[in-house]
């Protein structure tokens, strides 16, 4: 059995494992997409660095795009297996999917026009909304915590990641070289466990990340793998903080960039919390994403993974994401009014990384205006918009337009979804190190990687390590 690193390998973004094994059916855990990488972005996602038409399943983690965001090109590739899920997991990552295609096929229009005046060649999208309507088409649900048979070689079990609604970790049970004097056709078999992203154990709305089985080789995640969230003040406080100081002191526009799935109904949720506690400003508060929209009333359909707090409090408030003042914006002639509209009010939209979708518009239209203010509220890529702008960026370049920089920047880095490397350590925490044969640290910024390496082989893991881009190498 082999594996190989096809993205997510010393960067962040672009989660895709191969898994082949000696019969030639190869088993793809995740297929996302890269994002925020500059002008290597495109490329990068244009190569999968594997042949589509050779992987036998996929079996996915959660939703978010960086993770399932080329499903449709693999299938217009030639895939043609099954993509196993969760079930909350098909739901989302369906409409994020054609939401996905009609951000590029728009922003590829736009680009074109410009090109057209420059005589250069047209762009082409990643995949059309056909495309990933026909991706969707593919997906099987099957629930957490039980083992069900992908093929005659291969078992998997989810168990919840709790970092999206939906989210898992992936555990395996691969069977190789069955004996041919064994009465039963038992084989030498595998454990490996794929971490997807971890949530966190304090996590305001979903439950904690659950306990797995010995695993002979871990994938795991990194984000915040050399860092410590703050949780000295409450997320509610601190979007309160930004509100008066941009609304109510400056007068301006308060414009949150946040992934439609996750972040978005954290924020929701704190701003309900501060109306029950009767300390929400009475402005506007707009969410500028029509799968913001969706997503959210996807999440409202799982209330079961939520937490004890939010399963007590939907006992007296059946919306936790609701509350006055809240307008959610669907046309994209009502987003543009909005760049046309004085403040003060606040702009919730996506991407969460500023580099795509409508909030890029948004910021566009805004950021030079000392009156604003643009609230990064989790990871951002170094070379994406938003983490340019997190980095102090005087100048930035959007949609081929030099922008200055004069609208306020702040950030709340606590409201990630992703655990610090206290929780990652909790979330192996179920795990004898010394049965760990070998753990591939993925999904992670390389120097934060190489800290987190050290702080796991100090934690007794034997051998650590931290996989490059298209790496291959065999599982004993």
């Amino acid at each position: 059995m082999k594996i190989a690193f096809h993205g997510a390998a010393r960067t962040v973004t672009g989660s895709k494992h191969l898994i082949s094994l000696k019969n030639g059916k190869k088993y793809l855990l995740d297929c996302g997409m890269f994002q925020g990488m500059g002008k290597e972005t495109d490329a990068m996602n244009r190569s999968f660095g594997f042949d589509a038409m050779g992987v036998t399943h996929v079996i996915l983690s959660h939703a978010h795009i960086d993770h399932c965001g080329l499903l449709p090109k693999l299938v217009s590739d030639g895939f043609n297996g099954k993509i196993f899920c969760t079930p909350a997991t098909k739901e989302l990552a369906s409409v994020m999917l054609e939401d996905s295609a009609g951000i590029q096929e728009n922003e590829v229009k736009y680009e074109n026009k410009r090109r057209a005046q420059q005589g250069l060649p047209y762009l082409k999208p990643l995949y059309t909304t056909a495309q990933a309507l026909e991706a969707a088409d593919h997906f099987v649900a099957v629930p957490y915590d039980i083992w069900f048979t992908v093929d005659e070689n291969i078992e998997v079990q989810y168990t919840d990641a709790g970092h999206i609604i939906g989210s898992a970790a992936v555990h395996l049970k691969i069977t190789e070289d069955a004996r041919p004097d064994d009465p039963v056709g038992r084989g030498k078999v595998t454990r490996l466990t794929f971490s997807g992203d971890v949530g966190r154990y304090r996590d305001v709305i979903l439950k904690s990340p659950a306990t797995f089985s010995q695993a002979d080789y871990i994938i795991l995640e990194s984000t915040y793998g050399n860092s410590l969230h703050d949780n000295a003040t409450t997320t509610p406080d601190q979007v309160l903080h930004w509100i008066e100081k941009a609304c109510l002191q400056k007068k301006g526009k308060l414009i949150i960039p946040a992934f439609s799935v996750g972040r978005t109904q954290e924020i929701l949720f704190a701003l309900n919390q501060l109306e029950l506690e009767r300390r929400l400003p009475d402005l506007d508060y707009f969410v500028d994403s029509p799968l913001s929209v969706k997503a959210t009333e996807i999440v409202k359909h799982y209330p079961q993974y939520f937490n004890k707090s939010i399963q007590k409090i939907l006992q007296s408030d059946n919306d936790p994401f609701g509350f006055k003042g809240l307008k959610f914006i669907k046309s994209v002639e009502e987003s543009k009014m909005l760049n046309f509209r004085n403040g003060p009010f606040v702009i919730i939209s996506a991407s969460g990384m500023a580099d795509a979708g409508r909030v890029k518009h948004h910021i566009s239209n805004n950021i030079e205006n000392s009156r604003n203010t643009i609230l990064l509220t989790g990871y951002c890529e170094p070379r994406s918009l938003g983490g340019k702008l997190m980095a102090g960026a005087k100048e930035v370049n959007i949609y081929g337009v030099q922008h200055e920089v004069n609208a306020e920047i702040g950030s709340i880095r606590s409201m990630s979804a992703h655990g610090d490397y206290d929780d990652l350590c909790q979330f192996l925490a179920c795990q004898d190190p010394a049965a760990v044969k070998r753990m591939f640290i993925v999904h992670g910024e390389y120097p934060v990687q190489q800290e987190f390496q050290q702080r796991l082989m100090r934690k007794g893991f034997g051998d650590v390590e931290v996989p490059e881009m298209h790496y291959e190498t065999k599982l004993e």
